[in-house]
Order: C-alpha cells, then sequence, then structure tokens
C-alpha cells in the first residue's frame, strides 16, 4: 500500500435537525482499526445519552478493513447509508459516528438513510479532504563524527525528522513508504555502514 490515497484533513462536525430529530456527524482520520475503534468508543462515551450512535469506517489495514453498524436503528437505514458516503467520496483511513437524537417522529428507512448520509457528508466537508501519501518511520543512531553527514542527507532528502543530540545522535525519521529503502541505503553508505537505523 504504497500509493497515495484521500483521507480526511483532521476532524469534522456537522449538526442539523430533522423534523425534531438532531443529528451530528463526526469525522476523523484513522491510521488503524485500533484508532478507528477508539474513536468510535469516545463519541459514544461523551453522547452517552444519545439515542443512536452509528458507526462507519474505512481503514488501510492488511487486509482492507471496511465496517459499519446501525446501532440500533431499522436494518440498512444508519451504518450502510453512512460508509457509502466514504466509499463514494473515495477516501480512506477515515472513521464517521452519526449521533442521533430523537425527536419524536418517524423518519421512515428512506428519511433516516438521507439524514445519516448527509451528517457523514457534510462533516467530511467540514474536516476537507487530503492526499496522503503513506509514511513509515525509523531512527538512525550515530556517533558525533557521521552526524554532521546524515543530518545533511536527511535536509536534503526534505524528509520530516528530529534530532537528538546525547552521547550518540538518534535521528528519528518520517518518510514516504516508498523512499525509505533508497534512503536508509545512502545513510549506510555515506557512514560506511557505522549507522545503527532500526524501522519501526
Amino acid at each position: 500500500m504504497t500509493d497515495s490515497y484521500r483521507t480526511v484533513a483532521g476532524r469534522g462536525e456537522a449538526r442539523f435537525e430533522v423534523r425534531g430529530s438532531e443529528f451530528i456527524g463526526h469525522v476523523a482520520p484513522a491510521a488503524t482499526v485500533e484508532a478507528a475503534e477508539a474513536f468510535v468508543e469516545r463519541v459514544g462515551e461523551e453522547y452517552a445519552d444519545a439515542t443512536h450512535n452509528v458507526p462507519a469506517y474505512r481503514v488501510r489495514a492488511d487486509p482492507f478493513r471496511e465496517y459499519s453498524s446501525d446501532a440500533g436503528e431499522p436494518s440498512a437505514s444508519a451504518g450502510g447509508p453512512a460508509l457509502n458516503v466514504l466509499q463514494q467520496r473515495e477516501i480512506e483511513n477515515v472513521v464517521a459516528v452519526v449521533t442521533r437524537y430523537y425527536g419524536g417522529t418517524n423518519l421512515g428507512v428512506g428519511g433516516l438513510a438521507r439524514s445519516y448520509s448527509r451528517a457523514v457528508r457534510d462533516a467530511v466537508d467540514a474536516a476537507g479532504v487530503v492526499e496522503e501519501v503513506p509514511h513509515e518511520r525509523f531512527t538512525v543512531t550515530v556517533a558525533y563524527d557521521d552526524s554532521g553527514s546524515v543530518r545533511g542527507l536527511l535536509e536534503s532528502a526534505g524528509v520530516e525528522f528530529e534530532a537528538d543530540y546525547e552521547t550518540e545522535v538518534t535521528f528519528a525519521v518520517r518518510v514516504p513508504t516508498d523512499e525509505g529503502s533508497a534512503l536508509r541505503d545512502r545513510i549506510r553508505s555515506a557512514t560506511s555502514g557505522r549507522a545503527d537505523i532500526e524501522i519501526e
């Protein structure tokens, strides 16, 4: 999974009412199934008094994971329509939860499906969609003598890194997945194999 993909830029929220029922759409980036489920749990706790908290997510795990639940709403009226928006927008590594406070009027399956879809769509619009490239992280530990050449290499590659100067120098590097291997080879070559490299 080294190809780029679309995801939400950050958290987004949208609220509206339909015939007395209040809907609140929440979306957030989620790089793992665990992160997606933790977000679902957090929203569920925050809105524990809601009638329903309907989750849906799409995560680029291996294998790819898609999940939704109607969370007590009539079958195919909530989770499916919420997930469908994420599929239509072609966004991945994203989690959505729609909170509903029942307003006393039944909306029917069609009305529910439209409302749950709209809540996710509006929340995604609020968050914004970005093109993301998969990244990996690794650390490079070298003696002071080699730290200048490693730092120069990382700066010229234009990757994100943090340097920690202790008895040795450790660089924590974040690099696009498809560039990681070549960059590590260049570091090994520049330090004549003295660099200690660990992939996270």
